[in-house]
């Protein structure tokens, strides 16, 4: 999206504070239901399929609203969509903790993955706008506040479990808490439109400096360019079928397959997320030293090797750090998919990242159904086999993205002194 450049330093580092905390509100509000999911779970008598099925109301209803994001973003703006959609996604968590029939649970979900997808979307529209002030990478850095927001909210959870706290009274009170911190962050948000009337994306030849912003140019309105969002959907979903293996099924693995306490079965998904905060810590960095697909193929490789090794050798401290390996592989993949579909040739302003984010939620939809019926099948382990697929799945398309590394300015602009 083209938009007016941040006034000064200052504003830029407020803007920068501010989607970092829409990133952060966003990873925690969901991560404190999904330890309790093995409760809701055992609570509604749930066998594997039918829990599958209910769990994947919540990309359900993210796809149904995926593709009204963009227009929400143009119409009331990216920050204030953004901030709508974080305090819709709390009322939905709460919605999803307290309901008493699957029914409802479904409900609840698919409301909040509705919410979810128009934050998703905005925010990582408002994070890229800021980045281009920045004239370097930062975007890894936004999306590890969303990592460390889903530690805590995960690590909230399984005090409130420790605790024996409700779940409505604890999911109340945490999507009050982190809807207000949105509400804060939205005064400090860039001001002005999200985009110029009329603005389109430069071409290749009108841009030639846009190594930070998107992949290998491609031509407009060709089958090449349906290939390179192809690509760079699949690679975003492999990302996803991975944090949905930690957020769907690793508490429910760990506390039945491998019998850990209730508190002990959260550490899967919290693994997951610490190592995918850390990978996002350094993923700007790495990136612009060695290229979106270095990385990626190193990411692959760490999730292939690491959930595999786990399940072909089934222990707690080992899935754990099977868990942890996933998370870290695939730390930069969501990142750099949506970074460089927004800035594809030949597409209105917020196109492709729109579409990369509403067609990638296809893997959370697909996930817990099809895990939980292999599940079913044959057994639970079996069906996390999915973690170290999404990894070769990785391997073989990073082709796709950019191989450029970004060289440091030897004068950087005033923004770089946030």
């Amino acid at each position: 999206m083209s938009a007016t450049a941040p006034a000064t330093a200052l504003e830029a580092r407020r803007a920068r504070a501010a989607v970092s905390a829409l990133f952060f509100t966003n990873g925690a509000l969901f991560a404190n239901l999904v330890p309790r999911y093995p409760q809701i779970k055992a609570d509604l008598a749930l066998d594997n399929a039918v829990y599958g099925v209910a769990i994947a109301a919540f990309p359900a209803g993210a796809i149904i609203a995926g593709l009204l994001a963009g227009a929400a973003v143009r119409r009331v703006g990216s920050a204030r969509a953004a901030t709508a959609g974080t305090v819709l996604t709390g009322a939905g968590v709460v919605a999803a903790g307290v309901s008493p029939s699957v029914a409802l649970l479904m409900a609840a979900l698919a409301l909040a993955g509705a919410a979810d997808a128009i934050t998703d979307v905005a925010q990582n529209a408002h994070g890229l706008r800021v980045q281009r002030g920045y004239g370097r990478s930062i975007i890894n850095s936004f999306h590890a506040l969303w990592s460390i927001g889903a530690v805590v909210g995960g690590s909230m959870a399984a005090g409130a479990i420790a605790l024996d706290l409700g779940r409505g009274a604890h999911l109340t009170a945490a999507a009050a808490v982190f809807s207000l911190v949105a509400l804060v962050a939205l005064r400090s948000c860039l001001p002005g439109p999200d985009e110029e009337p009329g603005a389109v994306v430069p071409s290749p030849d009108e841009a030639p400096h846009r190594s930070l912003e998107g992949p290998p140019p491609a031509p407009r309105s060709t089958p090449r360019l349906g290939l390179v969002i192809t690509a760079l959907v699949l690679i975003a979903v492999g990302g996803t079928l991975v944090e949905d293996a930690g957020s769907s099924w690793a508490a429910v693995y760990l506390s039945g397959s491998l019998q850990a306490p209730a508190a002990l079965a959260a550490s899967g998904f919290v693994a997951l997320v610490g190592a995918q905060t850390v990978g996002r810590l350094v993923g700007d960095r790495l990136v612009d030293r060695f290229g979106q697909r270095a990385v990626a193929r190193a990411g692959g490789v760490i999730t292939a090797a690491g959930m595999g090794t786990a399940l072909a050798l089934p222990t707690v401290a080992g899935t754990v750090a099977g868990f942890a390996a996933a998370g870290l592989g695939v730390a930069t993949l969501v990142p750099a998919a949506m970074q460089q579909a927004d800035a594809l040739p030949g597409l209105r302003p917020g196109t492709g990242l729109t579409l990369v984010s509403w067609l990638m939620r296809l893997g959370f939809l697909l996930s817990p159904p099809l895990v939980g019926l292999v599940a079913d099948a044959t057994s639970l382990r079996v069906g996390l086999l999915v973690v170290p697929l999404a990894g070769v799945l990785v391997i073989a398309l990073s082709g796709v993205l950019d191989a450029r590394r970004q060289p440091r300015p030897e004068q950087p602009p005033p923004l770089h002194a946030a």
